[in-house]
């Protein structure tokens, strides 16, 4: 349908790293943006990888798997597992969760699924997890993804109106030093996401 890719765009998502571990041990991983809470009873999950990802196959072959939910400053880290082919886990540190998937450091959760079905979505799959452990590691904001740009939600100081408070009239130094800040982040390199 022509136009669907960009209006959809305007829909802001959280971004998240999947990753698995293959039968001989090597760790795998896709970036995405469609992760999602499905269910609470029973505790299920979903991604919507796309048919064409090579690593894909490799994470349903592995059968459990973990959701990262990265955070505001991990986009060079997103930016390395939205790639195809590579070695994306090359100087990135990580240790193993409880399903042997790895959890990436600096992460703000991780989810740790078994794989409980695959669903036909056209030129995606509906990949359902159900929820094995769940894991907050650290406070922070989240990495955003909008209009095929990464983001991040404005820290209260610097959109007070986040808060229900008047935003104060523009004024000069750190705090619209901040603001570009802000402008310039939501302005980075296109994903290449396999999802």
């Amino acid at each position: 349908m022509s136009g669907m890719k960009s209006v959809l765009s305007s829909f802001c998502t959280g971004v998240a790293v999947i990753t698995a571990r293959e039968a001989d041990g090597r760790p795998v991983g896709m970036a995405v943006q469609s992760f999602s809470s499905v269910s609470l009873d029973p505790p299920l999950v979903c991604f919507c990888p796309a048919r064409t990802s090579t690593t894909w196959p490799k994470i349903q072959a592995a059968g459990a798997f973990a959701v990262n939910i990265l955070a505001a400053d991990q986009q060079d880290l997103c930016r390395r597992f939205a790639v195809t082919g590579g070695d994306k886990f090359t100087g990135v540190p990580w240790r193993a969760a409880g399903n042997g998937a790895p959890l990436l450091d600096g992460a703000l959760a991780a989810v740790e699924c078994d794989l409980e079905a695959v669903l036909d979505g056209g030129d995606h799959a509906i990949a359902l997890g159900r929820v094995t452990a769940l894991t907050a590691h650290r406070e922070g904001a989240p990495l955003l993804y909008f209009r095929r740009t990464y983001g991040r939600l404005p820290d209260a100081a610097d959109a007070p109106e986040l808060r229900g408070l008047p935003a104060p009239a523009p004024a000069s130094g750190p705090r619209s030093a901040a603001s570009a800040s802000m402008s310039s982040s939501m302005a980075a390199a296109r994903s290449r996401s396999e999802a």
